[in-house]
């Protein structure tokens, strides 16, 4: 039909990421078919109040393993932006198949959704986890999209949220290959931005952290960090513009907290009160480049833009004072 509008699927539309891609392509006039785990349940509030959501967006409730409900959600699109994942508590957790069934299982169900209802394209958000955790890679050596984060070394480690990042992104980019479907990675750095939900996720607690006090070190002094917003645009460019089969890093700012709270947040918020211990190593040091992602024409907000914009959402939202 003439002038129809483009249908794709976001999963995990509820999450801090997936809400702001449900807020762009409702911007552009796609018409959105979200995947949350319960329609009804008010920490999706925030999706129908996004504009243009009483129109052309429709929430699904599915579960990444269920088969079957992602099957009735990718139905009728023509692209599908693969955002929800599960995120660690803890950077340690006992047990791994806590993060990699959903990570991987998950990624292949949606994907076998998207082949049975022939999806043309679809955006799998992986993340730098699958990239840096490399021993092979030169010291000092800037990382892209050639690098991969080495499972057995992983294991040692014993990361798991890393190696579901890892092992997900892999399977997701030879799963496409063998049946022909069109599959591009995002791998973001840490997620910084206003928040559109209105409970806290675990990458803001970074932040929030260093602004409601009462610690003495973040013991994450060195962040690498990407605005949420500008991640959105990144995967509707990798739909719109890639090559199906690529993989592209998406991260804008490296910045010490020292930098971030003297530079940026003291000046703007004086009251509040701020970890003492803010220095960082420089084993500490991550070396990441987007180029690839810009040179489709990618580019990101100012440090200082992502940071206070963040600071007033969870102030909005009454998370912080």
């Amino acid at each position: 039909m003439a002038g129809e509008k483009e249908k794709v699927c976001v999963t995990g539309a509820g999450g801090f990421a997936a809400s702001w891609v449900v807020n762009l392509l409702l911007s552009k006039d796609y018409v959105v078919h979200g995947t949350v785990r319960q329609p009804g349940d008010s920490k999706y509030a925030h999706l129908n109040k996004l504009e243009k959501a009483s129109e052309n967006l429709k929430l699904f409730k599915a579960d990444l393993l269920d088969y079957d409900s992602l099957r009735a959600a990718v139905e009728g699109c023509t692209g599908v932006f693969h955002v929800a994942s599960p995120v660690p508590a803890a950077h340690s957790v006992a047990d791994p198949e806590e993060f990699l069934e959903p990570a991987v299982t998950g990624t292949l169900n949606v994907l076998k959704a998207c082949v049975e209802a022939k999806v043309k394209r679809v955006v799998v958000v992986s993340s730098i986890a699958a990239i840096v955790m490399n021993p092979d890679w030169p010291k000092g050596q800037v990382k892209d999209e050639t690098c991969w984060s080495v499972p057995e070394y992983i294991k040692t480690t014993k990361k798991w949220y890393y190696l579901s990042k890892t092992e997900a992104e892999r399977q997701a980019l030879e799963f496409g290959k063998r049946n022909e479907l069109e599959v591009v990675t995002v791998c973001p750095s840490v997620i910084l931005g206003p928040i559109l939900q209105s409970n806290l996720n675990s990458s803001s607690l970074l932040l929030v952290g260093t602004v409601k006090g009462g610690v003495e070190s973040l013991g994450y002094n060195y962040w690498t960090f990407v605005d949420v917003r500008d991640l959105a645009e990144a995967q509707l460019l990798a739909y719109n513009k890639s090559e199906a089969g690529e993989r592209y890093l998406c991260t804008s700012h490296a910045i010490g907290t020292e930098e971030v709270v003297e530079k940026y947040l003291r000046p703007a918020y004086p009251n509040y009160s701020y970890p003492k211990i803010l220095t960082h190593t420089e084993e500490e040091k991550e070396y990441l480049s987007s180029e690839k992602l810009q040179r489709l024409g990618w580019t990101f907000r100012p440090v200082e833009e992502t940071l206070i914009d963040s600071i007033e959402s969870y102030r909005k939202a009454g998370i912080v004072d």
